[in-house]
């Protein structure tokens, strides 16, 4: 029932939508542009920002859309080519159609000419707080007109050298549809006037791995695909060996962002990309900074342990396990049960390298009606996915807040989630931005409360070493017996993390409605061997989580025999430490 921690290094880690993050704009039009609906700078995230986010207990920030990706604003005054609008999506593009991996976004800048001047001193900035920062590293896919007008000397762009007449080589860094001409996806309108038919010959495959001259309005349509010596149409054959083209690129292109000190990359369907290139490249820029981080968003499970050992990956990002897991019981589907088979299944060296989270900007807000409705609801859920392991931990801006989409922006449509594809302001995160004071002086007193849980939570978890860096015992098996405790085994979950020197006891009450005074029972023989506890009568379980709902100490004396008496109210969690009677007091 044990698990042994492997990482020991708790992060904690605060996606930061850069667009978003300082607008103060409140006009919220419908497609809106740049001067309309106005956009965030890096200037925005200021020291009183980052002192506010820090003292938040936030160890990484992880800084969105910050290579320069394809828009249909116009910078054309800067020397930025435009973008054909029959391929970006919405108004402000997406930051995953990346039209110059040397370069910031033009956006995001006061002064678009000193754009990257802006960056560097966000990044000294961030440094300058005890905090690290975090890029997207986009490395499956580019926007369709892709096209360097800034990368360094004797860098070659990419497709320079391609021989576009055949569909695949080991050397090309696209692969082609040969003597067809690509085709715009039935059905996209853009919030623009198009003036000129798009041109592409010959079409070149999109980036979700469509190889064919048309995808479908619901593709990747607006990036396409780059070559890693993969040949797809011919089984997957991989030609790896001269070190090919797009590998060689590649490891410019991450040198390049570390040499400005970015201190990890989240890199966006890192299983679209071969398992080797990652393990040929990560090792090599660990060369340069032996402390730089790499997340894996990874979604086939099959793949995990490919991705750690063959890849190099230090974190995979976790949907496909816990979030999809914690998110059934937060709609009140599913059961307590299924935690338990997870942690079974991520055994071994896959559970602490797992990046846990509730929110990011491909998932639904948790406040909005396509989740739980109500920010409160997930604060079982957010503790256990804080709690469970050692590895880290991520919040969405604004989560914290409970953002609650519901509007149509744009591209995006109201689907409860926080666009990605257009000009907006976040109403409530506006709120806390407060004219650039970060505060909680506009804050509802909901938000106040659930702001506070979320700090209280994340200095929680570094500050106790049973969490950053405990062991983990489940308890589900020895207490699901217990109906006559009234231990609902669908709705209750508990376990314990424990070191030498701490061990703390997490009980889970998953129910919306229902309250349980139930027992929670520790099985003698870990209570002794596992736990190198006395006499259970010595012990009391003392209430340190969360701050406030405080509760009254408990005896711990019935623990190993007919169990601790505990009252949970709905969607609750309480979380003791067990101590000496005399250190309790």
């Amino acid at each position: 029932m044990t698990g042994e921690a492997i990482n020991k290094d708790k992060f904690i880690i605060y996606q930061i939508f850069t667009r978003l993050f300082g607008n103060l704009n409140t006009t919220n039009k419908f497609s809106g542009t740049i001067e309309e609906n106005g956009c965030g700078k890096f200037n925005d995230i200021t020291d009183t920002a980052l002192s506010a986010l820090k003292d938040f207990g936030l160890t990484h920030l992880w800084y969105t859309g910050v290579i320069k990706h394809a828009t249909l604003t116009d910078y054309t005054a800067f020397g930025i080519p435009n973008d054909h609008p029959l391929i970006v999506k919405g108004i402000a593009g997406s930051p995953y159609a990346i039209k110059d991996y040397y370069d910031v976004d033009p956006d995001l800048a006061v002064d678009v000419q000193n754009r990257m001047q802006e960056f560097e001193a966000l990044v000294e900035r961030t440094h300058n707080h005890n905090m690290k920062l975090i890029i997207d590293f986009i490395p499956n896919h580019v926007a369709r007109q892709y096209h360097s007008i800034v990368r360094t000397s004797g860098v070659k762009d990419f497709g320079e050298d391609d021989d576009p007449t055949v569909a695949f080589s080991p050397e090309n860094n696209f692969y082609y549809i040969p003597n067809q001409e690509f085709i715009v996806p039935e059905g996209h309108k853009p919030p623009v006037n198009v003036t000129a038919p798009y041109h592409e010959s010959p079409a070149k495959a999109t980036g979700n791995d469509v190889f064919q001259a048309q995808p479908s309005q619901y593709d990747w349509y607006e990036t396409i695909k780059l070559n890693y010596s993969v040949d797809y149409l011919n089984g997957r054959q991989t030609h790896f060996d001269p070190i090919p083209s797009t590998w060689k690129k590649m490891y410019d292109i991450l040198a390049f962002w570390v040499k400005k000190g970015v201190d990890g990359f989240r890199c966006d369907m890192a299983e679209m990309v071969p398992a080797e290139f990652w393990g040929w490249v990560i090792p090599k820029i660990k060369e340069l900074n032996q402390d730089v981080i790499f997340i894996a968003e990874i979604y086939n499970s099959y793949e995990y342990h490919n991705y750690i050992t063959t890849g190099k990956f230090d974190y995979l990002y976790d949907k496909v396990g816990l979030y999809n897991t914690l998110r059934e019981l937060i709609e009140g589907r599913g059961t307590a049960e299924s935690i338990t088979r997870l942690w079974q299944v991520e055994s071994g060296d896959i559970s602490e390298k797992m990046l846990r989270f509730l929110e990011n900007h491909d998932e639904q807000r948790i406040a909005s009606k396509y989740f739980a409705g109500d920010p409160f609801v997930a604060i079982p859920a957010m503790t256990l996915s804080a709690t469970m392991n050692s590895g880290p931990l991520m919040l969405y801006f604004g989560q914290e807040l409970g953002v609650n989409p519901t509007q149509s922006e744009g591209f995006q449509g109201e689907d409860g989630r926080t666009t990605i594809f257009d000009y907006w302001g976040v109403t409530e995160f506006q709120q806390w931005v407060n004219n650039g004071q970060y505060n909680l002086e506009k804050l509802t007193s909901d938000q106040k409360k659930l702001r506070a849980f979320y700090e209280d939570l994340n200095h929680f978890v570094t500050k106790n070493e049973a969490v950053y860096a405990g062991s983990f015992y489940d308890l589900q098996y020895f207490n699901i017996d217990g109906q006559s405790y009234n231990y609902d085994k669908t709705r209750i979950y508990s376990y314990v993390r424990h070191t030498k020197d701490q061990k703390l006891l997490f009980v889970y009450n998953f129910d919306r409605e229902r309250r349980f005074e139930t027992r929670v029972k520790i099985p003698q023989g870990a209570w002794t061997d596992t736990f190198n506890l006395g006499k259970t009568v010595n012990y009391k379980l003392h209430p340190v989580f969360p701050l406030f709902d405080p509760a009254p100490a408990l005896n711990a004396s019935e623990i190993t025999s007919t169990g601790v008496q505990v009252d949970l109210m709905p969607v609750s969690v309480m979380v003791y430490e067990i101590l000496e009677a005399e250190k309790s007091s």
